[in-house]
């Protein structure tokens, strides 16, 4: 019986570079939602944390406001309670999207709440954290 050999193979050049190419597009979008696993403090696109001031009633009863410059989120779970969290997801790093009843993040569906920032849906298990919150007259600030 004759053993099986294999012919040589040869990648073209344009094969290979294409290839890494592709490859280095899948690591930067992966990387693009963060540092991944829960309590994730990947980054994000849209700013860095810092102060954000909005005026009272840009914030609805109910509700809130996503600060992308200051990765902050305001909410109003009760007439003349502001809170404030971090709106970056603590499951893969992303930024949440909007608020309805709840903090959404589009990316991969958790959900958290407007009261304490704590996981109302996952796949997110960790809380967003909170941020300091004051109010000034019609003015709401997070620091």
């Amino acid at each position: 019986m004759t053993p099986y050999v294999r012919p040589e193979r040869r990648i073209s050049r344009r094969t290979l570079l294409g290839s890494a190419g592709l490859a280095a597009a899948a690591v930067g979008g992966l990387s693009a939602c963060g540092g991944g696993g829960d309590g994730g403090a990947g980054s994000s696109s849209g700013g860095s944390a810092g102060p954000v001031s909005a005026k009272t009633s840009d914030i609805t009863v109910g509700g809130g406001k996503v600060f992308a410059e200051g990765q902050a989120v305001i909410t109003q779970p009760a007439a003349g309670e502001f809170k404030a969290f971090s709106s970056i997801c603590t499951h893969a790093g992303c930024p949440v999207a909007d608020v309805t009843s709840t903090i959404n993040c589009n990316c991969h569906g958790s959900k958290f709440s407007i009261t304490d920032g704590s996981v109302v849906n996952g796949p997110a298990t960790q809380p967003l954290p909170a941020r300091t919150v004051s109010v000034s007259g019609d003015t709401v600030s997070v620091s």
